[in-house]
């Protein structure tokens, strides 16, 4: 009987060690790449899930005055004012109570860019009422923009008059770390024609 030679064995353990080496390289790329992939998901479903609540928000704005925390009246709809204001603060319908708590179904609502983070925050209360906990709606937001779309025009700012509380439309314009140039439009319901 033959065996194998030194020479013969030492291939054999040289395209082992090669075969061995690329697979621990494939699947380290695959690890890694799914890292990303996981990653790029979270943004992505942070994205959709600020988009959805906002879009939501909007659609069920309320022509309801309200009064701040100090008692000061507020507007039904305001924004884009001052940047160290809220970006869009208003009031909403639809609030839900599944509980059955003594309270409105109607909300009071801020949009807030802090820093690099877009915050939502509401009142428990309509009038009166502190602002609760900010929810974080987005990171790496680098930009926030709004406009107003009534009689035909988009304005940056929105100031309510007795014949027009109200916009037809709110364009929110984002530039954001991952995704860049993101706008959203979404119609009013009581913005009228």
């Amino acid at each position: 009987m033959r065996g194998f030679t030194l020479v013969e064995m030492l291939v054999a353990l040289l395209v082992f060690s090669l075969l061995s080496a690329a697979g621990v390289a494939v699947l380290g790329f695959a690890a890694d790449n799914r890292a990303v992939v996981r990653e790029r998901m979270d943004e992505i479903a942070a994205l959709q899930s600020a988009r959805a609540l906002i879009k939501t928000d909007l659609e069920q704005v309320a022509d309801r005055r309200t009064r701040a925390d100090g008692g000061g009246p507020t507007r039904s709809l305001m924004g884009g004012e001052s940047p160290a204001g809220p970006v869009l603060a208003f009031t909403r319908r639809g609030w839900d109570n599944p509980d059955a708590a003594p309270r409105a179904a109607l909300q009071y609502v801020e949009y807030r860019l802090v820093e690099d983070r877009l915050e939502r925050q509401a009142r428990l209360a309509l009038d009166g009422a502190a602002l609760g906990e900010p929810q974080v709606m987005l990171r790496g937001v680098r930009r926030l923009g709004v406009a107003f779309y009534a009689r035909g025009a988009w304005t940056p700012a929105w100031a309510p008059s007795p014949d027009r509380p109200l916009p037809q439309a709110v364009r929110l314009e984002m530039d954001l770390e991952a995704f860049g140039e993101v706008t959203q439009l979404v119609l009013l319901p009581d913005g009228g024609t």
